[in-house]
């Protein structure tokens, strides 16, 4: 079994750039550091005058998950310095079983 879990958040468009920095040294590299993280994916879409970011982590068990984002592991993960980029965070956090570590954003 192998647990996906997937974020969202937008930062204003003229942000984006930077937010995508930050999102590599925070969100990926500290899921990248925890024993059972499988891959980290970062998917980024640009609407109107937001720049939307997907990251998508994978998984070898709940526990792992936890080490991660704590008890509730369906509420998003918070940096201190996510407001400096106007962060609109979903709250929530996707979580799903799947069946193979394959980049989700790409077909």
């Amino acid at each position: 079994m192998i647990i996906s879990r997937t974020w969202h958040g937008a930062v204003p468009i003229e942000n984006g750039d930077d937010f995508a920095s930050y999102l590599e040294k925070t969100g990926v590299s500290e899921s990248q550091l925890i024993p059972g993280n499988i891959s980290a994916y970062v998917h980024r879409v640009e609407q109107d005058a937001y720049s939307h970011f997907f990251l998508c982590t994978m998984w070898t068990s709940w526990e792992a998950v936890r080490l991660f984002a704590g008890e509730t592991p369906e509420i998003a993960v918070k940096y201190p310095e996510d407001a400096e980029y106007n962060l609109i965070s979903d709250p929530i956090v996707i979580h799903q079983e799947v069946i193979s570590d394959h980049n989700p954003f790409r077909a």
